[in-house]
């Protein structure tokens, strides 16, 4: 098994095997990219500087000093995979070059305790999609009953939505609950007031690296190589707001004010061994969403939540990304079928990620059951929606022999609604008639 010279510990999700991108800034350095690697952070426009990437295609683009990843991203794939084959050579613990330079070393490498980590990309489109056949059958039976659960349209396409960029933060990056107009079932006229049903969803997301022009589809064959890399994505909701709103155009403010990601990016080239066959789709999809490669990673999926009071977190569902019905591939080959183009830096996210059993849930809308069979905690107390003070966090990694290639965390804490108005406690204002 190939290892580091830096020791990682088995149950770390950052071995020499990941080596995930992010970018990160200390009090001594400006935001950067870099690499994580144990406790560590490898800073990779040190070693652009010192010469070390001069027999890639990096080489006097001086791509890893910018504040985000995009120009790198925009690199593609032969780069990427260049590049990466020289961290993990510099990194291996049989190679001197940095192994032994002691003056390289100490500026190269930074404990991420000490580093604060920002978003890895100047994301210009996000896109949510709707990819978890057990999720969007749980939402149907609530809001529409078993028998019409599912869309005309859901096993025929992957079902999407534009989302709103401005809005993607960085893991730990609080979140205010949001206002909005909502409409009760025991009132004729919408209220006013704070969410009541704020919710999490479990996805994940990847970035586009090399895009398409305008009017220039990418295929099924080709949509992989525009991937990236993979991250946790928390896509908040606010289903009151949302079920309010969404007739006739979809979501609009019950999903626009938040939406959570994981600072670390992990290359698809890391996922490779971890790749496996997704659910059967039946019917048989259109031709250009067709594909004989297994598009499935076995990525393991979890959900904590620690109220202000509990002492420690409390686990609330168990998931796995290879439970998506509709694959990355097939996602992006539907994005631009009709010649949508996509950017560097440009987020896409699966949707809610919910597998067949009851832990396997991915927000709170289907955990208690639209509020039907509320959580219990281990502290005695119940959670049907999230409340004040309430820190989500999510993470994920696929599990190696004597390895794992993590994902890392991302999560963020509730704060009250503007004006410190509590949803539990704040005034509703009935809208005029």
């Amino acid at each position: 098994m190939k290892r580091s010279f830096i020791e990682v510990k088995s149950e770390s999700h950052f071995p020499i095997q990941n080596l995930p991108y992010g970018v990160f800034q200390t009090k001594d350095k400006e935001p950067r990219v870099g690499v994580a690697i144990g406790e560590y952070i490898l800073d990779l426009a040190v070693l652009d500087e010192a010469g070390l990437f001069n027999q890639t295609g990096v080489a006097q683009k001086e791509v890893f000093s910018q504040p985000s990843l995009n120009a790198y991203m925009a690199l593609g794939k032969k780069v990427w995979k260049e590049v990466r084959s020289q961290i993990q050579h510099l990194l291996s613990e049989d190679v001197p070059t940095l192994r032994d330079d002691s003056e390289l070393k100490e500026q190269a490498l930074v404990l991420q305790s000490e580093a604060t980590m920002l978003l890895p990309a100047e994301i210009g489109d996000y896109t949510d999609f709707y990819a978890s056949k057990e999720h969007a059958t749980n939402v149907g039976i609530m809001f529409r009953g078993k028998e019409n659960a599912l869309m005309p349209n859901w096993t025929r396409l992957p079902v999407g939505y534009h989302g709103r960029a401005s809005s993607v933060v960085v893991s730990n990056t609080d979140v205010r609950r949001p206002m909005g107009q909502m409409k009760t079932p025991d009132s004729d006229e919408p209220i006013y007031g704070p969410c009541r049903q704020l919710d999490f969803e479990l996805e994940m997301g990847w970035f586009i690296g090399e895009g398409n022009q305008l009017g220039e589809p990418v295929s099924i064959e080709e949509a992989e190589d525009r991937i990236f890399g993979l991250t946790l994505v928390n896509d908040w909701s606010a289903r009151d707001i949302q079920a309010w709103e969404y007739q006739p155009l979809g979501p609009f403010l019950g999903k626009n004010f938040a939406t959570s990601i994981s600072p670390w990016v992990i290359p698809v080239e890391a996922l490779e061994d971890f790749r496996t066959a997704g659910p059967n789709q039946d019917p048989k999809p259109l031709p250009y969403l067709q594909t004989d490669k297994q598009g499935a990673f076995d990525i393991q999926l979890e959900v904590h939540l620690q109220g202000e009071e509990m002492e420690e977190s409390s686990k609330l569902a168990v998931s796995n990304f290879k439970y998506l019905y509709w694959n990355m591939a097939q996602q992006i080959a539907h994005h631009t079928v009709n010649g949508c183009n996509l950017r560097p830096g440009d987020l896409l996210a699966s949707g809610t990620i919910s597998g067949p059993d009851k832990e396997s849930r991915g927000s709170m809308l289907e955990l208690s059951w639209r509020g039907a069979e509320p959580i219990q905690l281990p502290n005695g107390k119940e959670r049907v929606w999230l409340e004040d003070g309430d820190r989500l966090t999510m993470t994920g990694w696929c599990q190696g022999n004597g390895y794992r290639i993590g994902f890392g965390e991302v999560t963020g804490k509730i704060l009250p609604a503007h004006g410190n108005v509590s949803a539990s406690k704040g005034s509703m204002v009935k809208a005029s008639k």
